[in-house]
């Protein structure tokens, strides 16, 4: 049996990792470098850092803050944020990091995808969803459509949201797609890994969103990290048991010191799930 892993994630926001609640109204929450030291020795399986305006203010990813986190840490490091080219990914992955994360240029242009796979392998890839229910169960929203700019992806490969939609920018902008549907296309093109953070649950410490992530996982044959959501011990568990996630993913609790990684990792351990110790 695979070992589970527990990853904190560093939202990077002008050099500095943040925390918000449903995406916004973040606070600081520290150096990212010194935080990935942190981690690495707090037992972390890996390290995420998600450049999380980069997209939204139509940069690159801050390279040097990758690099003096990757040239400090010997953890596998994801980085996500302001990838846009083939080229983009390959500076990353030249700079320290072993992943490269996918998130609005996935959706805009899934041939950086399968560009990306065949460049550097699936395991290198990874497209992160951001989702959020749609507010009546089972039925879109007047807010949900097609924005333009997405119409690359034909929607019958997708489908339109039924009761998750897939958010951009950030978490900023309804896409028209369905998560599950966008899951499985993207593993599909190459996704190595799937990314679920649930909009609804980030920063509310309230539980990872169950119903989201077991939708997922039983339609995609990758590894899924769990996130958003994560307040107790138990919810670590949940995601695991529960919504059947590879691996959970979690930011404020870790942040602000309510949990260590190596707690986490007993807790697990002594519910009968494979940690690495």
């Amino acid at each position: 049996m695979l070992a589970k892993r527990i990853i904190p994630c560093l939202d990077v926001n002008a050099g500095r990792v943040v925390k918000g609640i449903n995406f916004v109204n973040l606070t600081d929450a520290g150096d990212p470098v010194e935080s990935a030291s942190f981690y690495e020795q707090e037992g972390a399986d890996e390290i995420v850092f998600l450049d999380i305006t980069a997209t939204v203010d139509n940069r690159a990813t801050m390279l040097d803050v990758v690099r003096r986190t990757a040239e400090t840490i010997f953890l596998p490091l994801t980085v996500g944020g302001g990838i846009r080219t083939v080229d983009d990914m390959r500076r990353i992955l030249s700079n320290g990091a072993d992943k490269v994360s996918l998130n609005t240029a996935a959706v805009l242009n899934p041939d950086m995808v399968s560009l990306g796979a065949e460049e550097f392998g699936v395991q290198c890839i990874v497209v992160a969803i951001d989702a959020k229910r749609v507010p009546m169960r089972g039925h879109a929203s007047d807010e949900t459509r097609m924005t333009p700019g997405f119409e690359k992806v034909p929607i019958e490969k997708v489908g339109a949201p039924r009761e998750y939609e897939v958010y951009v920018n950030g978490g900023r902008t309804p896409s028209g797609f369905d998560a599950v549907g966008w899951a499985k296309y993207a593993v599909s093109r190459g996704a190595g890994e799937i990314l679920l953070t649930s909009i609804d649950k980030d920063g509310t410490n309230s539980g990872y969103d169950i119903d989201l992530l077991g939708k997922i996982t039983r339609e995609v044959n990758v590894p899924v990290i769990a996130s958003g959501g994560a307040g107790t011990l138990e919810h670590f568990y949940e995601a695991i048991e529960k919504g059947n996630a590879d691996a959970v993913l979690a930011a404020s609790v870790f942040h602000f010191g309510k949990f260590k990684i190596r707690e986490v990792k007993n807790y697990l351990a002594g519910k009968g799930v494979a940690v690495r110790l």
